[in-house]
């Protein structure tokens, strides 16, 4: 009994001291966030890999930046005129993900006759808020530059990406069209508005005290996990404030945006605050928007991520009006 007795008191003690250390650091909870986003992305990865196209080819770890790499991936089959290009920033909570998570949708993209780019970027804890965006500052001066190597038109610029890539993608293009804000985050942007062609964003986060709040509605694990994650990303605690507010490009959007497309899946609690409220705010300041949304009664439910889930018709669906909106705006 004694020997039961001291183990529970030992495990006892070392979930108090776990309690204890989360109180002052977000490392314990970031890295179990990172830990189950990194399980999911492997079983989504696994579920994509039956819907893998012949005729791509890919060029694997090309180095952007000292440290930091991308993929690209393009049609085997040679073309007369060069390729419009995707770049598509992974998702993963700012803290988890890696380019080549979703390596499948990247392959049937290039298939429909895009150059895409995958670029890797910091992640938090080990780097916090700009880091990211610095990083994909300097892949995308990459992938312009070198646009010749890979038959791609650097006129021709997609930004892409799921949850908090979608949320760095848009923050990048409102830094590329609005120069105050460029200067406010401290960045010189290496591409051109007139080389964005449009905008990709799925299931993402632009309103960054929304995220951090509470949600009344939402279980109490869902509430902790989000103000964890905006914690590791920041290297602060605090959930609200003018770096919350320069982290949201909600905010700083105008009528120079390039075309978006903006998808959210209904069972995803994302969508309600944050997809719709950032369409509403682009159609209103006039910026072409092509949104992909679905009643309350839609079945099957579509959860965060939905549009990677190809084994039903919502999510081949989303694919298809994603390649629509490329070629609309590639002319």
């Amino acid at each position: 009994m004694h020997g039961v007795a001291g183990t529970v008191a030992a495990v006892l003690i070392v979930v108090i001291a776990v309690f204890v250390w989360c109180q002052f650091t977000p490392w314990p909870g970031a890295m179990a966030i990172r830990a189950v986003f990194t399980h999911g992305a492997d079983q989504r990865a696994e579920k994509l890999k039956a819907h893998t196209p012949a005729g791509v080819a890919v060029t694997k770890d090309v180095e952007y930046r000292s440290g930091m790499d991308l993929d690209v991936y393009q049609s085997a089959h040679k073309s007369a005129k060069p390729r419009p290009i995707v770049i598509w920033v992974h998702g993963g909570a700012w803290l988890s993900g890696d380019k080549a998570d979703d390596a499948v949708y990247f392959e049937l993209l290039a298939k429909g006759g895009y150059v895409v780019a995958a670029p890797n970027y910091s992640l938090a804890p080990d780097s916090h808020y700009p880091s990211p965006l610095h990083d994909l500052n300097a892949a995308f001066d990459y992938v312009s530059k070198n646009a010749a190597t890979f038959n791609a038109d650097p006129t021709k610029i997609f930004l892409a990406g799921d949850s908090a890539g979608s949320n760095l993608s848009a923050q990048m293009a409102a830094i590329i069209t609005n120069p105050d804000y460029a200067r406010e985050v401290g960045i010189t942007p290496t591409l051109r508005p007139d080389q964005l062609a449009g905008v990709v964003l799925t299931c993402g986060i632009y309103k960054m005290e929304s995220l951090a709040e509470p949600g009344a509605d939402l279980p109490a694990i869902l509430n902790w996990g989000d103000e964890t994650t905006v914690w590791a990303y920041t290297g602060k605690e605090e959930f609200d404030g003018p770096l919350i507010r320069q982290m949201s490009p909600f905010y700083h959007v105008n009528a120079n945006f390039p075309p978006a497309f903006i998808t959210g899946g209904n069972a995803d609690p994302l969508t309600d605050g944050q997809s719709i409220p950032f369409a509403d705010e682009l159609t209103k300041l006039g910026v072409s928007v092509t949104k992909l949304f679905y009643p309350k009664d839609h079945e099957p439910k579509l959860p965060h991520e939905y549009q990677f889930n190809l084994d039903n018709a919502d999510g081949q669906n989303a694919l298809k009006e994603i390649l629509a909106f490329l070629a609309a705006n590639s002319v």
